[in-house]
């Protein structure tokens, strides 16, 4: 690849780069943009998903290009509670986001398989010497664990199915923590080792047809450790239970931040390039407690299309102000986020949301969008608590470990 100079190079072609070029081109297609991405497909292997109610005015124009998977309705399972929810709800394979970005974009936006050595305010240096100029650089590269941020995890695999027979399912069911929960040395977990050993456990499972199935074993965990066997094998007996057997079509896995405290500013100072304007998951524009990043990766993309004529150093402090902006009005679930944690047992971590899953509906859609009003607030908070207090104030006196590195177990298992 030769040198060349564009408008905006965005660094990362993940779903914030990818919506951000894509806004760009239907807001400004003057503009030239260059998309730069070390994989081979824009994406990578990810599931996305989101409520409509998540998105911001203008979100639904910007999705519409992309292949979804959408259903009215979905249901929630807890030992002693479940219930269907009418909500309309979304799905965006990575395959159907890259499809559409290629379909959409110019010919020459998107640069798949380069790796990136070096970026700074006036472009982007490939791994090959090679340059690519730009008037603004927008870094979105994904999140960066940092000591000056606090809070536990949230682990995951995901296995796409197709049934040799037709599954029944016809809803989402967005959280189904019916299934063992996993203590220390309790049934369903095995301890430690990253196999969620003291963790909130449910299983997440969409019907993508009439025979395929996306079906993910989700746990929130003090670890960063991915352990694939025990997921894997979690999965296998979730799916002997409903009497789903197939072929594995694919699969994803995960470990997504649970920010429940820390300092932006220190995390800004810590990871930033001056004149770099950061996005998505990097410039912690995601929900600190649920870790959905689609409503937000929107609503960035869209500021960005407004005022894509601001130089690289002005673009870079706008998204700073974004991010802060963020980051205070998600305080209230960074505060919930420490209480599950550090208030309720690992056991009985599902009676937290439990207990939320009984409320109005209209409050848990604007929770999801990180919306809730004060009364919103006052009404989760109020009542009969799911963790005694003493416990829910010694956790909000308390502080999280730092959010570090996370590790994966390199075990074979799909």
């Amino acid at each position: 690849m030769t040198d060349r100079r564009v408008d905006i190079a965005i660094a990362g072609g993940g779903l914030a780069g990818g919506l951000i070029a894509l806004a760009l081109r239907r807001a400004r297609p003057e503009l030239s943009v260059a998309l730069i991405e070390r994989g081979d497909a824009m994406g990578g292997n990810h599931r996305w998903s989101w409520f409509a109610s998540d998105l911001p005015d203008g979100g639904e124009g910007l999705l519409a290009p992309f292949r979804k998977t959408s259903w009215q309705g979905y249901d929630v399972r807890f030992p002693t509670h479940e219930r269907t929810l009418a909500a309309h709800y979304r799905s965006l394979s990575s395959e159907d986001f890259d499809a559409a970005l290629r379909r959409e974009l110019a010919q020459d936006t998107l640069l798949p398989g380069r790796e990136i050595a070096n970026l700074d305010a006036r472009g982007i240096t490939l791994a090959d010497g090679s340059r690519v100029d730009a008037r603004a650089v927008i870094d979105c590269r994904g999140f960066l664990p940092h000591d000056s941020l606090r809070g536990g995890w949230q682990v995951f695999m995901g296995r796409h199915l197709r049934t040799d027979a037709p599954h029944g399912l016809e809803r989402p069911v967005i959280m189904d923590a019916a299934v063992d929960q996993l203590s220390s040395g309790g049934a369903g977990g095995g301890a430690g080792g990253g196999a969620g050993g003291g963790a909130y456990r449910f299983v997440y499972v969409l019907p993508l047809g009439v025979d395929e199935l996306f079906v993910e074993d989700t746990y929130y965990d003090d670890s960063p450790v991915l352990d694939r066997r025990a997921l894997s094998s979690r999965i296998d007996a979730y799916c002997r239970e409903n009497g789903w057997q197939g072929e594995i079509l694919g699969g994803e896995t995960g470990i997504l931040p649970v920010i429940t405290g820390g300092s932006i500013a220190g995390y800004q100072q810590a990871h930033g390039t001056p004149g770099v304007a950061k996005a998505g998951a990097a410039g912690l524009m995601v929900h600190p407690l649920t870790s959905y990043t689609l409503p937000h990766a929107v609503e960035t993309a869209l500021l960005i299309a407004d005022n894509a004529d601001l130089p690289g150093d002005q673009l870079a402090a706008l998204l700073d102000a974004q991010a802060r902006r963020v980051w205070k009005r998600t305080g209230f679930y960074r505060l919930l986020g420490q209480m599950l944690f550090g208030a309720a047992r690992p056991a009985h971590r599902y009676r937290v949301f439990e207990r939320f899953y009984r409320l109005p509906e209209p409050l848990i859609e604007r929770f999801y969008a990180a919306r809730s009003t004060f009364a919103d607030r006052l009404r989760i908070l109020s009542g009969r608590p799911p963790v005694p207090v003493t416990r829910a104030i010694g956790a909000l006196l308390s502080s999280r470990d730092p959010l570090t590195a996370p590790q994966q177990q390199k075990d074979p298992s799909p």
